[in-house]
């Protein structure tokens, strides 16, 4: 049951960075990706490339913790790394950019390896 509930949790964090990377790869100065970040039309045909490279990392973490799942039990040390990652990226995202970051991606995270570490 645990072993379900962090396997679910942790596809639930790949789906979201899997989001990101839609949004910042090829959403960023669309209207929706205006709106989730908050970003100007000018800002955001300014910052693009870098918010495509941005999506880009977001799809590593997406394989790795995919990776991690494909693995199952076998995968544990690959999905506490992945998660880490995760966890990292949005503490220094809600530092450096947004408060919000720390919810919508480390917070996520941090549930997600408690469960795999309990699992």
């Amino acid at each position: 049951m645990l072993d379900t509930l962090a396997a679910a949790a942790v596809g639930l964090v790949a789906l979201l960075h899997l989001y990101f990377l839609v949004l910042e790869m090829f959403l960023w100065d669309k209207p929706l990706g205006l709106k989730v970040f908050r970003n100007t039309p000018e800002k955001a045909q300014a910052t693009k490339v870098l918010a495509a490279n941005q999506g880009l990392y977001n799809g590593f973490l997406v394989a790795g913790l995919a990776w991690g799942l494909y693995l199952g039990s076998a995968g544990q040390h690959i999905k506490v790394f992945f998660l880490g990652c995760v966890i990292v990226a949005g503490i220094y995202g809600a530092y450096s950019v947004s408060r919000r970051i720390l919810w919508v991606q480390a917070a996520p995270g941090a549930v997600a390896l408690g469960l795999v570490l309990a699992a």
